[in-house]
């Protein structure tokens, strides 16, 4: 792993880790509970939902193809041919719209209910009839950092009310890194910015996500990483998070352990991999 430590212009506005097997908060710093725009970690909802649908089938199925018209200020990575495990790892946009539209507001509105995601809001901006093309990127749907560590444990724990097959296929497109201290780190980015009054974007103070869940010797926690900028920068949000949340790890997990209740407080017999 080659971590870098996010750019001093991010403040960290929240960071909170809790327990994998009962969900109690080992560590909260900052404001964890103010709910901002999820951008594309996301993604890790939508997944399941596609997968439980049946719209998804497996991390390499279905494929899509890129259209002209479609979204692709990612560059190049969001114009090639694009499978679930694709979509994961490079955060395409337009494959999320794809399967937005194949759900249909309503039964995504439904699920994330289910799901206590949030504020379940797929309405996308005030008059404009565009939740399902972004109502996760800067518009309506948000959720909190504590919320979003609450649904990766039923995650993991298989208890959100969906197949086991969705949940484990999910699991297993998520991108791993390596920490130090041995520490294995499961999870998703997400870069958005924040609206201005005029409907337009703040460029200046995006956010930059990470969250995830964290795998050492039977330990199994669960943390999100919510930073915002004060400046433009040319790196996203997203990744920042995460390389700064790596570069910290094992010295967080190690504060989170210890107020914890003895050395065995996060062992869990949550499986480790997706079949």
């Amino acid at each position: 792993m080659c971590a870098l430590p996010a750019a001093a212009s991010a403040r960290t506005l929240c960071t909170v880790i809790a327990d994998a097997r009962d969900g109690a908060a080992l560590l909260e710093q900052g404001e964890c509970r103010a709910r901002v725009t999820p951008a594309s970690t996301f993604k890790i909802a939508l997944a399941v939902i596609g997968f439980d649908s049946g719209l998804l089938t497996n991390a390499h199925s279905p494929e899509y193809a890129f259209k002209e018209g479609y979204v692709d200020w990612g560059g190049d990575n969001w114009k090639q041919p694009t499978d679930p495990a694709r979509w994961m790892k490079y955060s395409v946009v337009w494959y999320s719209q794809i399967l937005a539209h194949a759900l249909g507001a309503a039964r995504l509105e439904i699920n994330l209910r289910k799901f206590d995601y949030g504020n379940a809001d797929m309405s996308g901006d005030p008059g404009k009839q565009n939740g399902l093309d972004r109502a996760w990127i800067g518009s309506s749907l948000k959720i909190s950092p504590v919320e979003q560590t609450v649904f990766l444990r039923k995650l993991l724990a298989r208890e959100l009310p969906v197949s086991e097959k969705a949940a484990a296929e999910t699991i297993g497109i998520l991108e791993i890194h390596p920490a130090r201290e041995g520490w294995e780190l499961h999870g998703k980015t997400g870069s958005a910015f924040p609206r201005t009054a005029d409907g337009g974007q703040d460029m200046e103070h995006g956010y930059g996500w990470y969250v995830g869940w964290a795998l050492r010797d039977g330990n199994a926690l669960v943390f999100a990483r919510l930073n915002q900028d004060e400046r433009k920068e040319a790196i996203a949000g997203g990744l920042r998070a995460r390389d700064e949340l790596l570069e910290e790890w094992p010295s967080l997990a190690s504060q989170a352990l210890a107020s914890s209740s003895g050395s065995t407080a996060s062992q869990t017999g949550l499986r480790r991999h997706a079949p």
